[in-house]
C-alpha cells in the first residue's frame, strides 16, 4: 500500500477512444466461473456488480468483493469505477480504479469474472442457454450458436460448419449428432488426412480384389455411418477427384463400392467441416461449385474465441478441472485471468488450453500468476508494418477494447500510424 492505494494501482482514469454510442443500450455480459449473467444499461443507468446480495447483481465468484464494481451508461458510453474492491478492476491487462468507454465493445475484469460490453443490436436477445453436449460457454453468440444447433440436429439435410481451428467445431458436429436422434453412429472422417489413393475406399468401401492389398471386402464411411451421421472434417482438402463420388452420393444416398458396380442405399446425414473459405476455393478450382450447394444446404458459423471473451472464465475452470488428475487443482488469479482476457486467441479454445496447460505445470502452488502465462507474441495483422483493411483496423480496434494504443502495439506499428488508419476508414 502507499498512502492508502494498493501497489499496481493505475490511478487516472483510462479512456478507451472510440466515438460515442449514441442512444443505444448497453449489454453486459457477466462471465463469471459458473456462468454468464446479461444485463441491458440504457443511458442513465447504472449496476453495482458484486458477491453479495448488497449488489444490483450478484456474481458467484469468491475473488469478487460485496460490491466490487459500478458500471455507469450515458449517451457518451461507459464509466466502470472500482468500489474499493481487493482483488480489483482490469481493463486489457492493466488494473485501473475508473475506465471510460466510448461506442465499441470493450472487456474488463473484476474478480474471476470477465465482463464484456458493448453496444446493444437489435438482433440481440436474452434468452435461456439451450445446452450443447460437450460445450462450454453461455455468451450471447454461444447462446445463438445453441439454438441454431437444436433446430438443425433433428433434420436429415446436410450442415457445413465454418469456422477457425481451434474453435470446436468437431464438437459442434457430435452435438448435432446426439440431438439428433439418430439411431445411426457418429462415424468422424478427417478427409483432408487421408492420401488420395485410399479417399475413395475410406468413404465408400471396397471389395475384395478392388486394388492392390484389397484382400477383404470392407465398409466406407458411408455405410458405417448409415442412419446416422458421418463428419468430414477439412473437407477443403478432399481430392477433386473424390469430390465428384462424394457429390453423387450425397444426392441419391447410393453408395458403390470400389470395385463393385451393384449401389447401397444409406440414410446417412453428411455433416461437414472446414477452417478454408471454400468459396475461394471454389474460385481457385479447388472445389467443385456444385458439392457446396449440396453440403451447404445449412450453415453454422462458429464464433471464435476473440468474440465471446465472457466464456473465458467459465471455459478456463473446465479445462484446469480436467488437468486436475494429471497436475493437481490449479486457479487463476485476477491479473493472469486479465492476460488472458485481453489476449487475441489466434487459435481459439485449443490455444487457450495449450496455455493453461503450460501455466499449471510452472506453477509450483495452487495459484497461476501473471507470470505463469505465457502468450505468444502474435497478432492478426502480421509482423510487417504494412497497411491492414479497413475491417481489420476496425475489427483490431475492437478487439482491444477501444484502445487506440494497445491496438496499434498488437499491430506492430506507431499509434500515430493506427490513427491514420481510423481516418482512412471513417473517410
Amino acid at each position: 500500500m502507499v498512502d492508502g492505494t494498493p501497489r499496481g494501482y493505475d490511478d487516472s482514469t483510462l479512456t478507451l477512444e472510440v466515438g460515442p454510442v449514441g442512444d443505444r443500450p448497453w449489454l453486459l455480459e457477466v462471465g463469471g466461473p459458473s456462468g454468464t449473467q446479461l444485463v441491458t444499461l440504457s443511458s442513465g443507468d447504472s449496476v453495482v456488480l458484486g458477491s453479495s446480495r448488497q449488489a444490483d447483481l450478484t456474481v458467484t465468484d469468491r475473488a469478487m468483493s460485496a460490491r466490487h464494481a459500478r458500471v455507469s451508461a450515458s449517451n457518451d458510453g461507459l464509466e466502470v469505477v472500482d468500489l474499493g474492491s481487493k482483488n480489483g478492476l482490469f481493463v486489457g491487462a492493466a488494473r485501473v480504479r475508473r475506465a471510460a468507454v466510448g461506442g465499441a465493445a470493450t472487456a474488463f475484469v473484476i474478480g474471476r469474472t470477465s465482463v464484456v460490453a458493448r453496444p446493444e443490436d437489435r438482433a440481440d436477445t436474452i434468452e435461456e442457454r439451450l445446452d450443447l453436449p460437450g460445450m462450454v460457454g453461455e455468451s450471447t453468440s454461444m447462446c445463438a450458436l445453441a439454438r441454431q444447433i437444436h433446430r438443425l440436429a433433428p433434420l436429415s439435410r446436410p450442415v457445413l460448419i465454418q469456422g477457425e481451428t481451434g474453435t470446436g467445431k468437431d464438437l459442434i458436429a457430435l452435438a448435432l449428432h446426439q440431438l439428433s436422434g439418430r439411431k445411426g453412429r457418429y462415424v468422424p472422417l478427417n478427409v483432408g488426412g487421408v492420401p488420395e489413393a485410399l479417399a475413395d475406399a475410406a468413404l465408400f468401401g471396397q471389395c475384395r480384389g478392388a486394388f492392390t492389398g484389397a484382400v477383404v471386402s470392407r465398409p466406407g464411411s458411408f455405410e458405417e455411418a448409415d442412419a446416422g451421421t458421418l463428419f468430414l472434417d477439412e473437407i477443403a482438402d478432399l481430392p477433386v477427384g473424390v469430390q465428384v463420388k462424394l457429390l453423387r452420393v450425397v444426392e441419391d444416398g447410393l453408395v458403390r463400392r470400389l470395385g463393385s458396380s451393384d449401389p447401397i442405399r444409406v440414410d446417412t446425414r453428411v455433416v461437414s467441416a472446414s477452417w478454408a473459405s471454400l468459396e475461394e476455393r471454389v474460385d481457385e478450382e479447388k472445389f467443385r461449385q456444385d458439392l457446396l450447394h449440396r453440403i451447404s444446404t445449412f450453415v453454422i458459423a462458429v464464433p471464435p474465441l476473440r468474440r465471446r471473451k465472457s466464456d473465458i472464465p467459465a471455459l478456463s475452470v473446465e479445462l484446469l478441472r480436467r488437468m486436475e488428475p494429471e497436475i493437481g487443482p490449479k486457479r487463476l488469479t485476477s491479473p493472469s485471468l486479465a492476460c488472458l482476457v485481453a489476449h487475441h486467441w489466434p487459435g481459439n479454445v485449443r490455444e487457450l488450453g495449450s496455455v493453461l496447460y503450460r501455466a499449471a505445470v510452472v506453477a509450483e502452488g495452487v495459484t497461476i500468476e501473471p507470470r505463469h502465462v505465457d502468450l505468444p507474441a502474435r497478432n492478426r495483422v502480421g509482423s510487417k508494418r504494412t497497411s491492414v483493411s479497413p475491417a481489420q483496423a476496425r475489427e483490431l480496434l475492437e478487439d482491444n477494447g477501444g484502445n487506440i494504443s494497445a491496438a496499434a502495439r498488437a499491430a506492430r506499428v506507431p499509434r500515430t500510424t493506427f490513427r491514420a488508419w481510423l481516418e482512412r476508414t471513417a473517410g
